[in-house]
């Protein structure tokens, strides 16, 4: 007897992380102004609504490797909506969208040296 239609456990409502797609910033930036863009998004992201905790995790997921970020998001119930992490959602329902340039960097980087 096989268990079909059974499927491993793994929580429906959040999709598998992927990285985001190569994207390009208006400008070419170093990484110092990347940054500090980040750092600026990150300060002012809980004004916006939702709850601080989720937002200290999705930081924590956006500056991490995919594996552990997976980890963070399901530990914190997360339902990512768009698998890179560009829209997610609470259990409460309160939004949460992350730009690209949290979640990686932009192709037209400007590498020191």
């Amino acid at each position: 007897m096989g268990c079909a239609g059974s499927t491993p456990k793994v929580d429906e409502n959040s999709k598998k992380l992927k990285k985001p797609k190569p994207w390009k910033h208006t400008q070419a930036i170093t990484p110092t102004q990347l940054s500090k863009m980040r750092e600026e998004f990150w300060d002012t992201a809980p004004h916006y609504g939702g709850q601080k905790e989720i937002w200290d995790a999705l930081r924590a997921a956006a500056e991490v490797e995919l594996p552990l970020a997976q980890t963070i998001v399901n530990s914190a119930g997360i339902i990512v909506s768009n698998s890179d992490m560009t829209l997610c959602y609470d259990e409460r329902g309160a939004k949460y969208e992350l730009p690209k340039y949290v979640l990686s960097e932009p192709t037209n980087l400007i590498r020191d040296g």
